[in-house]
């Protein structure tokens, strides 16, 4: 493989984190394969930036020398919040010339906001997903994957997904074995699946106010496999199933049927990926009854069946 430039974007305010993370990945690629990645930092005129923890960050260049960037990275953090025109104007103009282009967490906005976005799938920080769809229309945004790639286009949720993201474009250039190497030397998953949920279900949902209700939540939670209609879960609140369906959505800021449906197969791929269990009797235990309903609950929500999802994501046993 040719050398490539991998150029991350700095500005003030940027999120330390998500140019420390992935810049280790590269670089560890890079030592363990010399001549594939040149590793290369940039802002607008080439002065050090002071990152929203107040690090200070001294740049290699400015960002109009020429660099040649194969994987241009855009970094989040509180600096993407009022984007500087210039640094939007700069995206707009080479962003379209990258091979790839990445985001790391609200790096999402700025490709956005230059126009890079429009039409494509993408994510950033759960707590700003509803910004970027409200204030960019033409951008497909999508909640959950803690990454999404779309083309040429990839980005990324919170921070540390940044380093999910940048081991699978490691894997992708140089396979399996050198990503498992550097996710081994930064003591973190080799990668996690690209589709796995931002949050848990428990913490993607509110707590609720009051405790009837959370007694409900850890119900459902400690018993996916028990009976979860509205009916029966209304009772065990107390409630009629009515009351309680409008009382549990304005609490969590979810249904019960989408909250149980989110255990249930949180609860279904934790068992896939931690244990042997056969499919039949998963499916029993996390609630879906039948092979076959679960497979279509995977199907759905992550494109794969469950015998799929723990062929790629269950892993390895030690040797």
């Amino acid at each position: 493989m040719a050398q490539r430039t991998v150029l991350f974007v700095l500005f003030d305010a940027v999120q330390s984190l998500d140019v420390t993370g992935p810049l280790e990945v590269f670089m560890g690629a890079e030592q363990h394969a010399p001549g594939t990645y040149r590793i290369r930092t940039a802002s607008l005129d080439g002065a050090p930036v002071r990152t929203s923890s107040g690090l200070t960050l001294v740049p290699d260049h400015a960002l109009d020398d020429p660099l040649d960037a194969h994987t241009l990275v855009v970094p989040g953090g509180q600096g993407t919040r009022t984007p500087d025109p210039a640094l939007v104007g700069w995206l707009r103009e080479h962003g379209p010339r990258a091979e790839r282009l990445v985001s790391v967490c609200t790096g999402a906005i700025l490709l956005a906001a230059a126009g890079l976005l429009d039409g494509r799938r993408a994510t950033t920080h759960w707590a700003y997903c509803d910004k970027l769809a409200r204030d960019h229309p033409d951008v497909e945004v999508d909640p959950d994957p803690i990454y999404v790639r779309d083309g040429h286009v990839a980005t990324s949720a919170g921070v540390t997904s940044g380093i999910d993201l940048a081991l699978a474009l490691v894997e992708e250039d140089l396979g399996r074995e050198v990503a498992l190497g550097i996710a081994r030397h930064l003591v973190v998953f080799l990668r996690r699946p690209g589709n796995q949920a931002q949050f848990s279900a428990q913490l993607a949902a509110q707590t609720a106010q009051r405790e009837p209700l959370r007694d409900v939540q850890r119900w459902i939670t400690e018993h996916p496999d028990a009976d979860l209609t509205v009916e029966s879960l209304a009772t065990r609140a107390s409630l009629s199933p009515r009351h309680f369906a409008r009382a549990f959505q304005t609490e969590t800021g979810m249904t019960p049927g989408r909250y149980v449906d989110r255990v249930r197969l949180e609860h279904a791929r934790r068992l896939l990926e931690d244990t042997s269990d056969g499919i039949e009797e998963i499916s029993r235990a996390s609630g879906y009854g039948t092979p076959e309903a679960m497979r279509r609950a995977f199907v759905k929500a992550l494109g794969a069946a469950p015998a799929e999802y723990r062929r790629r994501f269950r892993p390895a046993p030690a040797r």
